[in-house]
Formats: C-alpha cells, sequence, structure tokens
C-alpha cells in the first residue's frame, strides 16, 4: 500500500508514460508541473491555448518547448473542447485543468458530442500526507459537487474507492463526516451517514469499510475516539474522509494546506478518463502529484 507521495511518484514511473492534455496551459506552475513530470518520466504532453503566452511563460520558467506539442487556441472555452477532445479520442490519457476556471473545463467534460461523461457521478478526491500521521488521507468532495444527495454521497464514496484501490489499499475506512458523531434528524449529514452505513451493510457499497457519522476528530484520532468511547473498525483509523457539502471540503482542503502544510493532490474520478484538477493556488509540486496520480487510474 502507498502511503506517501514518493511512493506515488515511484508508482507513477513504472506505468508510464501517459499523455496529458492541458487546457489553457499558459500558468507557470502548470508548465512548471508538466516540466516536471516529463523529467521523472512519468508523461509527456499537448499544450493547448495562448501559444505567444505559453512560450513566454516557458522562457520564464527556462522549459525548453521543443519536446512538446502546443496547439494554438486563444479562447479559453474553446482550449478546453480541443483538450477534451484530444483525449476523447485518444491521442491523451489524461486531462489537466490550466489557467481556467473548473466551471469552463467541467462543461467540456460533461458535453456529450466530446465529453468524457459515464453514468457514474464525477466527484473530486483529493489526496494528503499530513504530518505526524503514516497514512494517506483522501477527502471527497472539495471541489465539484455542492450538496450531493444520499444517492451521489454513494457514488462520491465508490470514486474515491477506486482511487484508494489504484493506490494499493484494498479495503479503505471511510468516515462519512458530520459535526457530531449521533444520528440527529434535525442535521441532514447525519441522517445521510447512518444510510450509507447501511447501505455498506446490505453491501450496496463494497471494497471499502464506512462508518458514521464521525465529527473530524474521532474519524482520525484513535485518542479522540476513545475518549469520547466510540468503538468501530473507522474510529480514529479513517482513510477516506467524506464531507457533507462542498464547503465543508473545501474548507478542509485548504486548512490541511495552509494550517497543516500537508503535502496533496488533486484529482477527478469517475470520466472516462482521470481529470487533473488542483486548486490555482496549489504549488507545482502539487500538480506534480497529481500528474502521477492521474497516470496511476488512467
Amino acid at each position: 500500500m502507498i502511503n506517501t507521495f514518493a511512493g506515488i511518484l515511484y508508482q507513477a514511473t513504472c506505468k508510464g508514460p501517459k499523455t496529458i492534455a492541458v487546457a489553457v496551459a499558459e500558468d507557470n506552475t502548470v508548465l512548471t508541473a508538466i516540466h516536471n513530470a516529463k523529467l521523472e518520466g512519468i508523461a509527456d504532453a499537448i499544450l493547448v491555448g495562448n501559444k505567444e503566452e505559453i512560450k513566454a511563460i516557458a522562457k520564464d520558467c527556462d522549459i525548453d518547448l521543443k519536446n512538446y506539442q502546443i496547439i494554438n487556441i486563444e479562447d479559453k472555452m474553446e482550449a478546453c473542447r480541443k483538450a477534451v477532445e484530444l483525449v476523447s479520442t485518444g491521442k491523451a490519457q489524461l486531462l489537466m485543468k490550466g489557467l481556467v476556471d473548473t466551471s469552463v473545463l467541467l462543461t467540456s467534460v460533461l458535453d456529450e458530442s466530446i465529453g468524457l461523461r459515464t453514468n457514474n457521478v464525477l466527484s473530486h478526491v483529493a489526496v494528503f500526507n499530513v504530518p505526524d500521521y503514516e497514512r494517506l488521507f483522501y477527502v471527497t468532495d472539495a471541489a465539484m459537487n455542492i450538496a450531493p444527495d444520499l444517492e451521489q454521497k454513494k457514488q462520491i464514496i465508490n470514486n474515491a474507492v477506486t482511487l484508494a484501490h489504484a493506490l494499493g489499499n484494498s479495503n479503505p475506512k471511510v468516515a462519512v463526516l458530520s459535526a457530531v458523531e449521533k444520528v440527529n434528524p434535525k442535521m441532514q449529514a447525519t441522517m445521510d451517514a447512518s444510510e450509507l452505513v447501511r447501505m455498506y451493510e446490505d453491501k450496496e457499497i463494497t471494497g471499502c469499510i464506512v462508518g458514521g457519522p464521525f465529527a473530524l476528530d474521532n474519524a482520525v484520532s484513535d485518542k479522540a475516539a476513545k475518549h469520547k468511547g466510540i468503538s468501530h473498525l473507522v474510529a480514529g483509523e479513517a482513510d477516506i474522509l467524506m464531507v457533507p457539502t462542498i464547503e465543508a471540503g473545501n474548507m478542509l482542503y485548504k486548512s490541511m494546506v495552509f494550517f497543516a502544510r500537508a503535502k496533496n493532490a488533486g484529482i477527478i474520478v469517475g470520466a472516462k478518463a482521470p481529470v487533473v484538477l488542483t486548486s490555482r493556488a496549489d504549488s507545482d509540486e502539487a500538480k506534480l502529484y497529481s500528474i502521477a496520480l492521474g497516470v496511476l487510474l488512467s
């Protein structure tokens, strides 16, 4: 089982290189991540966007573009469509977000004529390596589904489990999070957690262990779980943290990065191909690790 980003990167080098279609590639951290991915031997890239801006940024970052194909499309929507088309036609195996709003990219991803849509719910999974913890944490969904209903949450768990399996965790522990660890009819998140546990017990959700509702402390800290008298296989040992809404997920994501100084990566799962999607504030290192995740999933 992979427990570090160094391990993720190593396994990606064994599986790569894959070709990435980068939508709106004129971004310094994206180009740096792409360049580092090529140096690591995990990925090549087709850069779609404003060619002159790409060249200017590459020059500032000391990146030689002779090893990359560039498709000059200045309109961001059209650049996204072209990048998605490259993946849907098999010319690339991964899609990566560049300097463009997530909503613009996803419009092309979900386009019925050229897109990567499946019957599955698409969801974002962030992976964190937090100091003082010897396991990776998977946080979902911090970037895509705003207020998922029960069936969407079931699929979001399945997507996160798919990623965990790709990283060698054959039976990840899923904590369905809420503000409290007791079912309260006034708190929908706790009601959904109870139903998701029932689905797991009825084998509607497989490949993992599901528990909840949990507050964050007793999901990740064995000491906190014992202090509150919570006895469950997931309590204090969670791998996957299933948040109730995008607001909760986004705040947890950014607190992990800026307060806990955790290493991180992010990807959209559930489409025909992995979609590398990180925050614009994320480092080129985080984007490199996200590419590595995509390679392992592709």
